[in-house]
This record gives C-alpha cells, sequence and structure tokens, in this order.
C-alpha cells in the first residue's frame, strides 16, 4: 500500500507531481447535497499559493480547479468527487544540475533509498505543491463543517524565527500576507523577510489553528482519538516537525492541578487540553500547533553526495520559499477540517441515535482560546519589547 490516501468515511488520494502535467485528487465519502463549484475553490487556493507576494517563491500557477466528477447540477452527488488542476509554470530546467544530487534536508536520499529512483524536477512527490489539492479537499470539508455543525476552522501564523505576536487578534489575520494576528508587526516582519531572503537563507515557523463549534463527543476513545488522527495529518504536510495539541509540551512544566481544566455548569475555566480529553472532542475550541523547519532549498552552497556516492558542492537555484510556513496556514486549516469531517461522519456511523446527553458543559469561544497562552494578550495590551522565542 503505497498510502496516498488518508480518512475512513471521507477519505482523499491525491495524486501528481510539482512538475507533471497535473495535480488531483479523488475526494470519496462526501455527502450528497452539497452546492460546489470551482468559484468555491478560489479564495483558499489562493490563500495558499505561491508568487503572490515577495515572501514567497515565485511561481505563478493558475490553480484552476476542473470538477471531472461527483457533482451534477452544481450539488454533491455521493459519488467519488475527483478535481484536477494542471500545472502551467514548471521551470524544470532549475533541477538540471541536482537531478544526481542529494540535496540535505531533502526528501532525496530517502525517496531514492526507498524506490530505487526519483523525479528531481521541484521534488516530484515530495513537493508542497501536492499540498494544493490538500486545500482544495479542504475547502468542501469547511463548507459541510459549517453548514452542518456550524463548526468554523482558522488558522494564522505564530511564529516566524524567534518573532512572536505580541498580541492575538483573528479579525486581522487576513489583512496581511503573513496570517499575523498582530498588525503592528506586519512592518517588522517584512523587513525580517526582505533581510532573509537577501542573505539566501531561510527560517522555521508555527502555525496555530482553532476550530470553533465543535460538539462534544467526536473522537473514538483508542487507535481513532481525535487528537492521535490530527498529530498524524497535519505531521503528513511537507517540512511538518512538530504537532501540538492545546498546550503541548507545556505541560510537562505544569501541575496537575493547573492542567486540568476545572468544569462548571456555566463552563470550562480553561482549555489546557486543545478541546480533547480521551481522544474525544469536549465541546471546547479545538487549538493545534503546528511546527514546520526551515525551508532546505538555498542558494548557499553546502557539501553532499550524489548518485554515485561522490562528494559533491550543492546549490540549489530557482523559485523557493524563505518560510514555507508564511502559506502552510490554509494546508494547515485544511488537514484539520478534513480530519473533523471524517471524524463526523465515524460518530454518526456508530453514535447517531445516541443524541444529546446531559449535563451539557458549555465551551469557550476561539477568541479566547487563542489568547489561552502566558505570553497573548488582545491587541492593544502587549507588553514592552518581543516575547521569548518560542513562549507559549
Amino acid at each position: 500500500m503505497s498510502s496516498n490516501t488518508f480518512g475512513k468515511l471521507l477519505s482523499v488520494t491525491t495524486f501528481g507531481e510539482s512538475h507533471g502535467p497535473a495535480i488531483g485528487c479523488v475526494i470519496d465519502g462526501c455527502p450528497p447535497g452539497i452546492a460546489i463549484s470551482p468559484e468555491d475553490f478560489r479564495h483558499d487556493l489562493e490563500r495558499r499559493a505561491t508568487g503572490r507576494t515577495r515572501h514567497t517563491s515565485q511561481r505563478h500557477e493558475a490553480d484552476e480547479v476542473e470538477i471531472l466528477s461527483g457533482v451534477y447540477e452544481g450539488v454533491t452527488t455521493g459519488t467519488p468527487i475527483a478535481l484536477l488542476i494542471r500545472n502551467t509554470d514548471q521551470r524544470s530546467k532549475d533541477y538540471t544540475n541536482i537531478a544526481e544530487q542529494f540535496r540535505p534536508g531533502h526528501a532525496d536520499y530517502t525517496y531514492w533509498q526507498k524506490y530505487g529512483i526519483r523525479d528531481p524536477r521541484g521534488g516530484g512527490r515530495s513537493s508542497a505543491r501536492e499540498t494544493t489539492m490538500r486545500v482544495a479537499a479542504g475547502v468542501i470539508a469547511k463548507k459541510w463543517l459549517a453548514e452542518r455543525f456550524g463548526v468554523r476552522v482558522q488558522g494564522y501564523l505564530s511564529q516566524i524565527g524567534d518573532i512572536t505576536p505580541h498580541g492575538i487578534d483573528l479579525s486581522v489575520v487576513e489583512d496581511n500576507p503573513f496570517f499575523w494576528p498582530d498588525p503592528r508587526q506586519v512592518t517588522e516582519l517584512e523587513l525580517y523577510m526582505d533581510a532573509l531572503r537577501k542573505s539566501g537563507d531561510s527560517v522555521g515557523a508555527r502555525v496555530d489553528v482553532i476550530a470553533e463549534g465543535l460538539p462534544p463527543g467526536w473522537g473514538e476513545p483508542i487507535y481513532g482519538k481525535l487528537d492521535g488522527e490530527l498529530a498524524a495529518a497535519l505531521m503528513s504536510i511537507n517540512a511538518v516537525k512538530g504537532v501540538e495539541i492545546g498546550d503541548g509540551f507545556d505541560a510537562v512544566a505544569q501541575k496537575g492541578s493547573e492542567h486540568r481544566d476545572h468544569m462548571a455548569p456555566t463552563g470550562f475555566a480553561s482549555n489546557h487540553a486543545g478541546g480533547v480529553l480521551g481522544g474525544i472532542s469536549t465541546g471546547q475550541p479545538l487549538r493545534c500547533s503546528v511546527a514546520f523547519k526551515p525551508t532546505s532549498s538555498l542558494r548557499l552552497p553546502v557539501d553532499s553526495l550524489d548518485v554515485h556516492g561522490n562528494v559533491v558542492e550543492v546549490v540549489t537555484t530557482g523559485r523557493h520559499d524563505p518560510c514555507v510556513g508564511i502559506r502552510a496556514t490554509p494546508i494547515c486549516e485544511a488537514m484539520v477540517a478534513l480530519v473533523l469531517m471524517d471524524q463526523a461522519l465515524r460518530h454518526r456511523a456508530q453514535c447517531g441515535d445516541v443524541g444529546q446527553v446531559s449535563p451539557r458543559v458549555p465551551g469557550a469561544s476561539a477568541a479566547s482560546a487563542a489568547t489561552d497562552r502566558d505570553d497573548s494578550r488582545p491587541v492593544g495590551d502587549a507588553p514592552t519589547g518581543k516575547p521569548a522565542a518560542g513562549k507559549r
């Protein structure tokens, strides 16, 4: 099994390479009756796309979605939905010099070891170009979750290098090219990225995703845990090296009396668990945090090996992101939405007859979930100076 499919009741299979003629996906298990048109995909695909600002790769793809099946007269039919996007701006010649070289930090060597062959053009299947189809599939999941349950999934960039937000205002995230929640820092980020790009180096980033409106009960108690499947889905994104649910690794330094989320008839007192207990949603906002490594494609020379075992100097030319996390927000949102839709369908299949069980503890809002960190304050109440790097 080649593992190009994820999900159980809602399954998504992606196909295609970075410099192939097209990329695509097949979405199986989608309920009928969801209104979908090619225009519905445009907004999120533009949010993910390269070439929209000087801070990302300058590859310009049209990203026009063709709906090949599963939709009739503008609504889903319940049969497999096939989506296709044709690649229009490949520059394969940029990879001629490294066709027989292993780029440090890339999947070149591991693909070679696994398959005995690899597509060097843009990384082939290991390219972030593949995530375009995840975002497209996520559009359908977001729409169904919102219409059926009122669930809203929103992400934002919560760290670039050592820079973290002074405050969190989710209403401004879409107003800047960084998906940054504090508008006062946008100029600082632009200067930082300009200097980074000029130096030829790259930097990592962190993306936070909040899903608000989940009912309690989604997720399965052992191998289908909601947080476990979220972690697997988010770790499957290119360049991701860490996933946290709720307080994540900060829980190591917490006392149990602090970490446990006190319940009262008026609601939960906190959300250190990130909206999941025992692998099942609590009804609080779901909180995920995703760590992206620095981009490995650099014009700075580095020693490596070629396919013959010889030492070579590798210099990567072409169009690359100085920080892949900048356009990762819609990708993370899509993966969270797809997991949630799959879990919702699985819950309905087994436990749809259970109905609402009393008592039901009210959940908090997404705004409070976003600021449920020691150093996060609403915009306008920021401390002097920058918070410490990585401080939660």
